[in-house]
C-alpha cells in the first residue's frame, strides 16, 4: 500500500477523500465543517500536530505518538469494515467518537473521549495491558447494547455520575457510580464467574456466583455503586429482594456495602450501595440463602400400554427444562423427551406420556437442567406392563434400605422369599406373612450394593419373580 507523508495539511472547509495509508508529520488541522474520509492506516507522528475540529473518518489501524494531542471539538469516526486497532505511544484524544465497525475495534493504547460517544456497530475490546476507553469529565455515550459495548477496561475521570458500558461481548452488563464526593478516577471491567465466593463476612452468607465487576478507584473520594441483574442474560438466584445487599471484596473476604434492592429476581432489578470509600471486586450479596428448586414428587404409572409420568415442583428458578429419561437396567438412561420449565415460585405440575412398548421393567427419572448447564435428578420410578393394575405382586422401585412388596393375588399366608443379585448370587432369604390384599417390608442387609436384583416369592403354586432396582 502506498504511504503518503504529509508535512502540513490545513483544511478550512470542504472534503478530502483517499484510500491510502497516511502519516502526519506536520500540522494537520480540520476546521469546523471539514471532512477527511476514507484513509487506511493512519499515523500521527511524535513531532506532528493534529487538531480535529471537523470530521475525521479512519478505516484501519490508528497510531498516535503525539504526546500533547488535543481532543479538538470534532468527531472521530472509526468505521472500518475489517478489525481496527488503536496503537501508539500516546493516548489518542478526540472530542466526539462514533464507533461503527462490526468487525470490532481493539485498544492497544488508550482512546480518550471528551464529548459524546455513539456506539453504532461492533465491540470495543481493550488489550490485557490494560488499555482503556477513557471518558473524561462530562463525557457521555449512547447506543450501547449487547452487540456494542466495551469488552474490557473503561476509565472514568471527573466527579459526574456515570454508568460504565461494560460487558463480556455477549451481554452488556453495566455498573454505575453516583454521588462522588470529589473528582475521581475509576477503572471498570466486567468478569464471569465470581472469585472467592466462599470467603464471606457477616452478614453475608452467599454472593452471586456467576458475575462480578472489578471497579477500582485510582484516586478521589467516596461514591455510591449501583449493581443490577438481568435474569434473561445472567441467571439470578431465587432470593428475597429484602435479602439482597451490595457485596465488595477486600482483605480476603466479601463484605456488605449495604443498600436496598428493588425489582423482581425473575426479570430485572438493581441495588445501590451506601456511600463507600473502598471498591474493587463488586457483586450482589445475600444475607439469607437462595431458595432452591424443590422437586416435591415424581410418580410413574403404567396403564393400557402407556406410562403416565407426573412430577410436581416448587420454587423454580433458573431452570431451562426437564429431560424425561428411561432405562431398562436402572443404570444406563436415555432421554425420551423434554418439557420447558415455567420458572414460577408457586407449585407446578408436569405431565408426560411414554407410549413405547416396554422391554420388562422401565425405570424413569427426571433430569432438571439449569440455564447455566448444571443439573440434578429426581427419584427413580419404575413400571412394567403387569403392575399394578393386572399384576399380582409388585414392589416400590427403587428400593432404598428395604424392599416393600405388595400382594394383590388374593392369596394370604406365609411366603418364602429369596433375593438374588443380577449375577445370580443369593443375597437374602426368609419368610413373610401377607394378607391377600396387603404388603410387607423386607429390610436389606447393611452395605447392599446398588443395582438390579430379582426377588423370588413362593407359596404353593405361586412363584412370582420381581425385578427390583436398589438405590443408595
Amino acid at each position: 500500500m502506498k504511504k503518503i507523508l504529509l508535512p502540513v495539511l490545513l483544511l478550512l472547509s470542504g472534503h478530502l477523500f483517499a484510500q491510502l495509508a497516511f502519516t502526519n508529520t506536520g500540522n494537520m488541522q480540520l476546521h469546523p465543517g471539514a471532512t477527511v474520509s476514507g484513509f487506511g492506516n493512519f499515523t500521527n507522528s511524535s513531532s506532528a500536530v493534529l487538531v480535529n475540529n471537523g470530521s475525521l473518518y479512519l478505516k484501519a489501524t490508528v497510531t498516535n505518538d503525539q504526546a500533547s494531542l488535543s481532543p479538538g471539538t470534532g468527531t472521530l469516526y472509526l468505521n472500518g469494515t475489517v478489525a481496527q486497532s488503536v496503537n501508539g505511544s500516546a493516548t489518542f484524544k478526540t472530542f466526539n467518537l462514533v464507533s461503527d465497525n462490526t468487525a470490532g475495534i481493539l485498544l492497544n493504547k488508550d482512546l480518550s473521549i471528551a464529548g459524546a460517544h455513539t456506539f453504532t456497530n461492533g465491540m470495543i475490546t481493550s488489550s490485557a495491558t490494560p488499555n482503556y476507553l477513557v471518558y473524561e469529565n462530562g463525557a457521555s455515550y449512547t447506543g450501547a447494547d449487547n452487540s456494542r459495548h466495551v469488552n474490557g477496561w473503561v476509565k472514568k475521570n471527573g466527579n459526574g455520575n456515570f454508568t460504565f458500558p461494560v460487558g463480556d461481548a455477549t451481554y452488556l452488563r453495566t455498573v454505575a457510580i453516583a454521588g462522588l464526593s470529589a473528582s475521581s478516577e475509576f477503572n471498570c471491567h466486567y468478569y464471569r464467574p465470581t472469585q472467592n465466593i466462599y470467603n464471606l463476612w457477616s452478614p453475608l452468607v452467599q454472593v452471586k456466583a456467576n458475575e462480578y465487576w472489578q471497579l477500582d478507584k485510582i484516586s478521589g473520594g467516596t461514591a455510591q455503586v449501583t449493581l443490577n441483574w438481568e435474569h434473561a442474560k445472567v441467571p439470578m438466584d431465587n432470593i428475597l429482594i429484602g435479602d439482597i445487599l451490595t457485596a465488595q471484596y477486600s482483605t480476603g473476604n466479601w463484605h456488605s456495602a449495604g443498600g436496598t434492592a428493588s425489582g423482581t429476581v425473575t426479570t430485572t432489578g438493581s441495588i445501590t450501595s451506601t456511600s463507600i470509600n473502598s471498591f474493587g471486586q463488586m457483586t450482589l450479596g445475600y444475607k439469607a440463602f437462595p431458595v432452591p428448586l424443590k422437586l416435591i414428587s415424581f410418580t410413574a404409572e403404567r396403564r393400557t400400554g402407556t406410562s403416565y409420568l407426573t412430577w410436581i415442583t416448587e420454587n423454580e428458578e433458573n431452570i431451562s427444562h426437564f429431560d424425561v429419561q428411561r432405562s431398562y437396567d436402572g443404570v444406563n438412561y436415555t432421554t425420551i423427551g423434554n418439557t420447558t420449565a415455567r420458572n414460577l415460585a408457586s407449585r407446578q405440575t408436569y405431565f408426560f406420556e411414554d407410549h413405547s412398548p416396554l422391554n420388562g421393567i422401565a425405570y424413569y427419572r427426571i433430569k432438571s437442567i439449569d440455564r447455566d448447564g448444571q443439573f440434578s435428578y429426581s427419584r427413580i420410578a419404575a413400571v412394567n406392563e403387569n403392575q399394578p393394575a393386572s399384576g399380582n405382586f409388585y414392589t416400590l422401585n427403587p428400593a432404598i434400605n428395604a424392599i416393600t412388596v405388595f400382594n394383590r393375588s388374593g392369596v394370604a399366608g406365609q411366603f418364602e422369599y429369596r433375593l438374588f443379585s443380577a449375577g445370580g448370587q443369593l443375597v437374602l432369604t426368609g419368610t413373610i406373612n401377607m394378607t391377600g390384599n396387603g404388603g410387607a417390608v423386607l429390610p436389606l442387609p447393611p452395605g447392599t450394593a446398588p443395582g438390579i436384583y430379582i426377588l423370588e416369592l413362593a407359596k404353593d403354586e405361586l412363584r412370582p419373580r420381581i425385578q427390583i432396582l436398589v438405590a443408595k
